[in-house]
């Protein structure tokens, strides 16, 4: 069976956001292991207007140009890590929409989570696992969360996010449970495929 595909999402498109930097930290350890493939995918880059299609793509083809672009980026992988910011105690309006924008895509894929914000971003993470229950998605317990005093320091005050020693063991416990879930699900989605 081929490494797994894991998409990293970043999920806010703010003109000043610190997403980038989380997202390229995660990146950058994922992309040291040999068990897992990913890639970075930008939300500025899926500028789709809010939902306006007539249902679900699980029961009428979207029309929208770029959202036909972003499902079939979705479709492309095997599972999924949302760094998401918390925005009024839940996920950024921006995210909420490509999530809305997809269904099938998602289905069966394990998603996994790097929250930042004045709680580490929990109550967005807690909000998002729901969303992606519904969306037929394996949401891990294992996450990550830059909170308070920490996420202000990265943000605004320049600190490397490489100085926030109890980091690395949360990602390295996050992406063995990932993988574990993306081979068990891929797997899972080929034997199912193979029976039609």
């Amino acid at each position: 069976m081929t490494k797994p595909k894991i998409a990293i999402i970043i999920s806010s498109t703010r003109a000043i956001r610190l997403g980038e930097k989380p997202a390229k930290w995660i990146y950058e350890i994922a992309a040291k292991r040999d068990d897992l493939s990913v890639e970075l995918v930008d939300l500025r880059d899926y500028p789709m207007p809010f939902f306006d299609e007539v249902a679900s793509n699980a029961w009428v083809p979207s029309k929208n140009e770029v959202a036909l672009r972003w499902q079939k980026k979705v479709a492309e992988f095997d599972g999924y890590i949302f760094v998401t910011a918390e925005y009024n105690h839940g996920v950024t309006a921006v995210l909420k929409n490509a999530l809305d924008y997809a269904y099938p895509e998602w289905n069966r894929k394990p998603a996994a989570y790097l929250g930042y914000g004045s709680v580490g971003g929990a109550r967005a993470v807690e909000q998002l696992r729901l969303i992606c229950i519904e969306l037929q998605m394996a949401a891990l317990r294992a996450g990550i969360h830059i909170q308070g005093a920490d996420f202000m320091a990265v943000w605004q005050q320049g600190k490397d996010i490489n100085e926030l020693t109890y980091l690395p063991p949360l990602a390295k416990d996050m992406l063995d449970q990932l993988v574990w879930w993306a081979n068990a699900l891929k797997a899972a989605r080929e034997a199912d495929a193979a029976k039609k």
